[in-house]
């Protein structure tokens, strides 16, 4: 029976999206191997959330948990340090899906990502052989090209006011698949640090999701990890959603199976 290349490779958070369905992520800052793949499958969770704005990895590093994510069906997307960020092409060639920029203040600066990101006629993506995508097979550049572009995520980070001032006309941009609201730098923006029940923050998402919408784009949020609140934003249209990091993951779960230990033995709770 022969390949369909398109289905065998389709980006499983795209997929997922065209659907009408909600894709989670989980945010990785202290992971550093591929088994974090395999554990963020088996949790749900339907791409992985290198965050190489507020944590150290090494290409090599993001290459390994890249590797094992494609290999069970897990999106390995890379938060970059600006769309200026000198690694993305690499990344990208390396087998990352997707790429999330952070602080996209304008419409200039979602081109200049979709630029890096994209191949000709999008972007100006510089072509080369043998993608890890697809599994190493010799691919004809032409459909290689179009797969990769048809997959290849691009999430744009509106975390400022100046950002939410311009949020249609970043949504607007070619190439451009997600708004993702990253809230907490967000309220930092608004002078109200941590306040994510705020009016304004609401509305803030709620503008950002109907502007993307209206794109035909995707809307992400981030940050925000209260269930009622969340429960709004899927009724506001959220569909891409980055959950608690690894590291916040394992601190509350370590701490749950201590406190439930202690609470039996009649032990004071520690802080």
């Amino acid at each position: 029976m022969a390949l369909n290349l398109a289905e065998a490779v389709e980006n499983p958070v795209l997929r997922r999206l065209r659907a009408d369905q909600m894709a989670l992520g989980m945010v990785l800052r202290i992971s550093r191997s591929g088994d974090i793949a395999r554990i963020s499958r088996a949790a749900g969770h339907d791409f992985l959330f290198i965050d190489v704005q507020h944590a150290i990895y090494s290409l090599e590093t993001i290459g390994h948990i890249t590797q094992t994510a494609l290999g069970c069906g897990v999106a390995p997307l890379v938060r970059v340090r600006s769309c200026r960020d000198p690694d993305i092409s690499v990344m990208l060639d390396c087998g990352v899906t997707g790429i999330v920029c952070p602080d996209v203040n304008t419409p200039d600066d979602a081109r200049q990502i979709v630029q890096t990101c994209k191949f000709a006629p999008i972007g100006r993506r510089s072509v080369t052989s043998g993608y890890p995508f697809f599994d190493y097979r010799p691919v004809p550049q032409q459909e290689a090209i179009g797969l990769l572009n048809a997959n290849t995520l691009v999430v744009c980070m509106i975390e400022s006011l100046e950002g939410l001032a311009n949020c249609e006309a970043i949504a607007a941009v070619d190439g451009v698949d997600v708004l993702h609201v990253g809230l907490t730098d967000l309220l930092a923006d608004m002078g109200k640090p941590g306040a994510y029940g705020d009016p304004q923050a609401i509305a803030a998402v709620t503008r950002i999701a109907h502007a993307a919408i209206a794109c035909g784009k995707y809307a992400g949020v981030g940050g925000d990890s209260d269930l009622g609140r969340q429960e709004s934003f899927i009724r506001d249209g959220v569909r891409f959603i980055s959950m608690p990091s690894d590291a916040a993951l394992l601190a509350a779960g370590a701490k749950r199976a201590a406190d439930d230990l202690r609470r039996i033995a009649g032990e004071e709770l520690k802080n």
